[in-house]
């Protein structure tokens, strides 16, 4: 039986793979002088990807490690999350 960290690791690497490709593609677009808007729509679809991955990687940590810390270190918990809040929102 897998666990929920190796489904997440599939998940990720997934993503990661999808991300290759698209910044891959990108990169020969730029090399082919593809018009601007193209270019800027591929990047946007990069961006998208990304935060999708970073949406994978944030619910195992709230899953796993944070619940876990509210539990332990509930301070540290806060902290990190305000932390990346701040972070996501500059």
């Amino acid at each position: 039986m897998k666990s929920h960290y190796s489904d997440v690791k599939e998940k990720s690497q997934k993503r990661i793979n999808i991300i290759k490709g698209q910044l891959d593609g990108l990169s020969k677009m730029i090399d082919k002088d593809i018009y601007c808007i193209d270019l800027l729509n591929q990047s946007l679809a990069i961006q998208n990807s990304l935060k999708s991955l970073d949406t994978v990687l944030f619910e195992r940590h709230l899953s796993t490690h944070v619940s876990h810390q509210f539990k332990s270190t509930p301070e540290k918990a806060v902290n990190e999350l305000v932390t990346l809040f701040k972070r996501v929102n500059k």
